[in-house]
């Protein structure tokens, strides 16, 4: 039975009321349906927790995709006392990890427009990331950098999503904009990010729905990662 992302819809909901279908032999709880983002695509997986009818709560250290990609398993911290199939819980996100990590990652998508070049790589963190860029040539200026951010930030421009079919995209390969990691294919569509009037590119993580929410965003750092990679760190102030 495949889980109902619900955070694909709806990034901001922070919980939901949800069936345990499966328990497997690693202790991973499958629910029906969830708000927990799994670990994919250079974002971590959600923290939080699971509040069973009696109030208890099993807490949440990460979650990640199932083997086929169509289900999440909630991986409880050690020591958690596990819910029987069948049980109805309330899935919690922790929003305190989860929001900085959506500000990162649509500054993220900004910072692609700021260096318009091939993506070999990338990360997010809490409050801070990083893409790897392949760039002929260095001369890269942290302060020129941050400042362009600022500006692409300031455009207050909305972040919306839309969904295109696998052979749209392989008919527009130049939507993708990573080199390394290839967007979710095989479901027979793909889930498109737009920053109105600045990016457009395909992408399965979780955005805040204006580029003002991203706030102050600082580059931190250029690192030279071999003779035409240069790796870009971004934090929020």
């Amino acid at each position: 039975m495949p889980t109902e992302f619900l955070f694909r819809d709806d990034a901001y909901l922070q919980s939901c009321d949800a069936t345990v279908v499966e328990v497997n032999d690693r202790g991973g709880i499958v629910l029906d349906r969830t708000v927990f983002y799994p670990t994919g695509g250079g974002q971590p997986g959600d923290k939080g927790a699971l509040v069973a009818a009696d109030g208890s709560e099993i807490a949440i250290a990460t979650a990640v995709y199932g083997e086929d990609k169509s289900t999440i398993v909630h991986v409880p911290e050690a020591g958690s006392t596990l819910p029987s199939v069948g049980d109805r819980v309330t899935a919690r996100i922790d929003w305190s990890v989860r929001l900085p990590r959506m500000r990162i990652h649509t500054a993220l998508h900004l910072l692609t427009t700021v260096l318009p070049y091939p993506v070999t790589g990338g990360s997010i963190g809490d409050g801070e990331g990083r893409l790897d860029f392949d760039i002929p040539d260095a001369g890269l200026d942290k302060d020129q950098l941050t400042e362009a951010l600022a500006k692409a930030v300031g455009r207050n421009a909305d972040v919306r999503q839309s969904w295109i079919t696998d052979a749209e995209l392989e008919a527009n390969p130049g939507l993708v904009k990573t080199m390394s990691v290839k967007p979710p294919m095989g479901s027979g569509r793909v889930r498109l990010i737009e920053i109105e009037g600045l990016d457009l590119q395909p992408c399965g993580g979780t955005h805040v729905a204006n580029t003002r929410e991203i706030g102050t965003v600082l580059v931190t750092n250029i690192e030279k990662k071999g003779k035409q990679n240069r790796r870009v760190r971004i934090a929020l102030a």
